[in-house]
């Protein structure tokens, strides 16, 4: 099986489809909070932008938070894996 990245390299229309998710998910409520308050704790743990391939992930429970005691560091394809995802009702 390919991986993530070697799927949306190959499948253009796939690649369009999960752009527009993210944008979805970016504009809502929770994805602000959670996106502004990693991006504040990536940027206290150094990580911001060197180029390292980590990202902070929160805690289960704890994804508002904006203490860096309650995050770590995951590589960011594990950690954006499923919770950008987002369910049509």
């Amino acid at each position: 099986m390919a991986s993530t990245s070697e799927y949306y390299k190959s499948n253009p229309e796939a690649r369009a489809k999960r752009l527009v998710q993210q944008k979805k998910y970016n504009k809502t409520k929770r994805g602000l909070r959670i996106r502004v308050n990693a991006n504040a704790i990536n940027r206290a743990k150094g990580t911001y932008g060197n180029g390292d391939n980590k990202d902070v992930a929160h805690k289960p429970g704890k994804e508002t938070s904006k203490k860096a005691s309650d995050a770590t560091l995951q590589s960011e394809s594990k950690n954006r894996k499923s919770r950008l995802k987002i369910r049509n009702a």
